[in-house]
Order: structure tokens, then sequence, then C-alpha cells
């Protein structure tokens, strides 16, 4: 194999088995570092990316895999905070807006994209309340303005005739149907995707990421963490901690109170709902600001969410999905669509727990919580940084470093990760001209030629794993050599998204092994 025909664009970010058992056995025999990060989700790999990229050493961990708990449960959307504007939370809002635009223009414009979205007046939308949405896609636009976003990366809402809109989604109920309106947001290829983004690109800039290292208790001065592949016990020694594991946050640090929200999505096969050329914000009825989306994936898949529930009770490592949440699902749609879905027709369903701050005076639904982030240091010295969205998880974790290097009393320099690509960023105009797959390029980048030349080198290797999706055994092969991936479920439910549907995921099972395999024999 030509070694130079599949590596990564970035120098250095590639994640691997030997590299963990490398870097943790240094840490084992001494090494301090600056900043410890728990949790490798979006904020936690923000984190770590934010304090390696201002100079300080940094270790992050996580009992299990990147982006393993709630930030690979989320609608795969970057939203511009419309939502938060219309419930009076204009900070949020703006700061959501902000966060957007630097990921789609700045930092992943390779795994961020304009998503055109179809609000469908039906008769269960009165006129009253299409004026509101239409005052609030306008003031959704004047946030991108805010935000300094091109009006080329998100074109601007208009109002769709009945005819227009069906064209974008037939399968809507004509009857009634005065119109829709059209709007943009940004959506991701993949929110765990972006996490491992973020995590190799911090690796690039010297952080040490470990999965499958467990934090069994945290002090100011490091960690007692287990390694989970051998059992083995040892002290992370670091300077200061940062406390980011999400819903699981308050279990390693006292005082930290949080109302954890289920949020479920239904997984859909695209020919049940026709042609989508574009996503859905489908009125819950009864509601003012609430919506169903409808998220078509390109793969032969549709998403088909939220819920906002509360929960309570200990927190799982994987959210069950009630038959409540997915009956209410299938009666929204049901409200807006000309073709029925049933209950068999769902062939898979998740759920996230979001970490929402409980602030004890916040009464009622979860829905009603700000998702405003919040960064608490304890008595101990441990930096915690809860709350926020997906969207936000750069400012969450500039956030929590900022309280880091001021508690550690570290000599750091400013934020630089507004403008810090992470890997396989490029220009369009780059992207557009690499000459392999766009469907590759959404999700690799500039990395895409590399994983492209995996299936060049060996046929097997370019064709779909599972009949009817598009992943590849390259892309297997590509996670386990370069993104950290440790086991077949790090490979089908978080690397790839295969494993959403129990039965894609049966029939990959053999694929990712081989990928294991194959990767083994090479060392």
């Amino acid at each position: 194999m030509n070694p130079t025909s599949s590596s990564p664009a970035l120098p250095g970010s590639s994640l691997d088995a030997e590299r963990r058992v490398r870097e943790l056995g240094r840490l084992a025999d001494g090494d301090t570092v600056d900043v410890l990060v728990v949790g490798l989700g979006a904020t936690g790999a923000g984190a770590a990316l934010d304090a390696a990229t201002r100079g300080l050493t940094v270790a992050a961990i996580d009992a299990h895999d990147l982006a393993f708990g709630t930030s690979r449960w989320s609608s795969k959307l970057i939203h511009g905070g419309l939502r938060y504007l219309a419930s009076g939370q204009l900070d949020v809002a703006h700061e959501s807006a902000v966060e957007r635009g630097i990921l789609m223009e700045r930092t992943a414009p390779h795994l961020v994209r304009a998503q055109p979205f179809v609000l469908p007046l039906t008769p269960l939308v009165s006129r009253g309340q299409a004026a509101l949405a239409r005052a609030g896609f306008l003031a959704g636009d004047l946030l991108r303005v805010g935000a300094r976003t091109s009006r080329s990366t998100l074109p601007q809402p208009r109002t769709l005739s009945a005819v227009e809109t069906r064209h974008l989604a037939p399968a809507l109920r004509p009857t009634g149907l005065r119109g829709g309106l059209l709007s943009w947001d940004g959506r991701l290829s993949d929110d765990a995707r972006l996490v491992t983004a973020i995590a190799r690109t911090a690796a690039a800039y010297g952080a040490r990421v470990l999965t499958r290292t467990r934090a069994l208790e945290l002090h100011r001065d490091g960690a007692l963490v287990r390694d989970e592949t051998t059992g083995q016990e040892l002290r992370i020694r670091a300077r200061t901690v940062i406390n980011a594991a999400g819903v699981w946050a308050g279990g390693l640090v006292d005082d930290v109170r949080l109302r954890p929200s289920r949020g479920t999505h239904l997984v859909l096969r695209s020919e049940d709902l026709g042609r989508l050329s574009a996503g859905l914000h489908i009125p819950i009825p009864g509601e003012t600001n609430r919506f169903v989306l409808v998220l078509p994936q390109g793969d032969g898949r549709v998403y088909v969410g939220l819920t906002d529930e509360p929960v309570d009770g200990d927190i799982p490592d994987v959210p069950d999905v009630p038959e409540t949440d997915i009956g209410f699902l299938l009666d929204v749609l049901g409200s807006a669509l000309d073709v029925t879905i049933h209950r068999a027709d769902v062939v898979g369903a998740f759920a996230g727990l979001r970490p929402l701050l409980d602030t004890r005076d916040a009464a009622g639904r979860t829905a009603d919580i700000s998702r405003k982030h919040a960064v608490l240091t304890s008595p101990s010295g441990v930096v915690t940084v809860v709350g926020g969205k997906l969207t936000t998880y750069r400012r969450m974790a500039q956030d929590a470093v900022d309280a880091a290097v001021a508690t550690g009393d570290l000599s750091a320099g400013p934020c630089r990760t507004a403008s810090v690509p992470l890997v396989g960023a490029a220009r369009p105009q780059t992207l557009a001209g690499l000459g392999v797959p766009a469907r590759l390029v959404y999700r690799y980048g500039s990395e895409a030629p590399a994983v492209h030349a995996l299936g060049l080198e060996d046929p097997a290797l370019a064709r779909p794993v599972v009949p009817g999706h598009p992943v590849t055994g390259a892309e297997l092969v590509w996670a386990v050599r370069h993104e950290g991936a440790l086991d077949t479920s790090d490979l089908l439910d978080r690397r790839t998204r295969i494993g959403l549907v129990p039965e894609d995921r049966a029939k990959a099972e053999g694929a990712a092994r081989d990928a294991l395999a194959r990767t083994a024999r090479a060392r």
C-alpha cells in the first residue's frame, strides 16, 4: 500500500489503539498535565482543543467512546437560535447564531451546511400562527445578519405557494394546504463525526485523547481513573480539572444538580415518505412554538423528532425510547402527511438526555428551562460545565477553559478556536474539486480522497457493508486506523450510524470485525 495515499490531512491527528496505550502509560508513569478534561462529548472534546491551542498540556478521558453520550443523539442540526429568540432568550439566540456561522464558514464547512425547511400551512395552522411564524423566520434572518453570516451561506426565508410546498415535500396532505414557509438552518452531516473531528484536532495540537478511561474520583489536582480495557486503576495528575461529563456530571462533583430532558427521534426509511427535498417543521397541535422535525439524511433514512420530556431517577448509559414518545411523534406526523406511517414502519429510534441545569426556580416542563450553559467551580477546585447545546459547544468549552486557567493559575494564551479549522476543513471550492464522491466529502472533507483511496487499493473495501446503505468497508478501516475506533460498537454506532437500525447493524457486524482484524494484522 502506498503510505501517502491514505494519510490524514492534519499530521498528528490519528487516534488508534496503540497511541491510546502509549499515552495512557505515560500518564500512569507520572506525567502531569495542565488540564484534565473528563468527558469526550462535543463540550469535553472542545475544551481539550481549546486548552491545547492555548499552549496547555491536556489529557481528555471518557469512560466509553467519543460522542458516546448526548452528543450522538441530537437532531444533527446547528441551530441559529430562533427558538430561543421566540422565548425571549436574546443572549442565547445571538450566541447560537454566532456559533453557527463559525462552524459553517470557518471551522467545519465540510460538516455543516445549509438545510432548507418547510413549515406547511395546513388547516391546523391558523393565519395568526402563520403570521407569527413568518415574523419569527424574518427575525431569525436578522440573527444571521447580526452574526455576520453570509447570505450565500444561509439563503433568505420566503413564502411558498401550495404547489411549491408539495414539490419540496410530496408526502404532505394537499387538502386545505395554503402553502408553506421556507427557512434555512445549519445541518450536520453527523453529530458524532463532529465530535470525532474536534477530538482529532485536539490530538494534533498535542492533547492526549483517551477513551475507555473511566473517572472514579475527581480532585483539584487530578483524578483516579480506571482503564476499562484492562481494569487497571491509576492516577492522572493535573494542575486543574474540567468536568464535562454531561448528564453524568453530578455523579462526579457534589452540588451539581441537573434536570435531564429526553429528546426522542424515530428512524424511518426514506421511501415511506417519498422524495423529500427539504426538512419539515410540523407544528405540534395546541403548541405555539414547538414543532416536530422531519429530517432527510441522504442515506436512505429520515429522522423524525423530537420530544422534550423530563427524566427522573438514575441516568442510563443508553436511554430507552418509550412507546409513548413513538406514539406522540407518529400522531404529529399523521396531522400533516398524506401517507400513513405505522408503528411497524419505525425501523429504529434513539433518545438523548439533555444536561439542563436545575435552577430550582424553573417550574414546569423541561422544555421551558433555558438552554444557557453554566460553568461552576466546586470548593475543591473542579470546574464543571453543564447546560447548553451542541451548537454552542465551542463557547461552552471556551468558558470552561477560562475558568480552569483562573482556578489553576495557569499561564495560557487567548482562546483561538473560533479560527482553528477542524480536521478535514477546507474552502468550499477546494472541497468541490477533490474528485471523489460528494458523500465522502460531506463526511470527511479534505480527507475524503484518502478514505476513497483505501477502496481503490482494495476493491473489497469499496463495497457498501449493508445493502441499501452507502457506508463502505473503507470507512470502517479508516475509523480504526485514524479515528480511535476500538470495537464494533465504536464503528457501527458512532463513527458511522449504521447501528441506528438494528436490522442493518446485524448485517454489518461481520464487516466491522473484518476492519478491526485488518488493522490488527497490519501492526
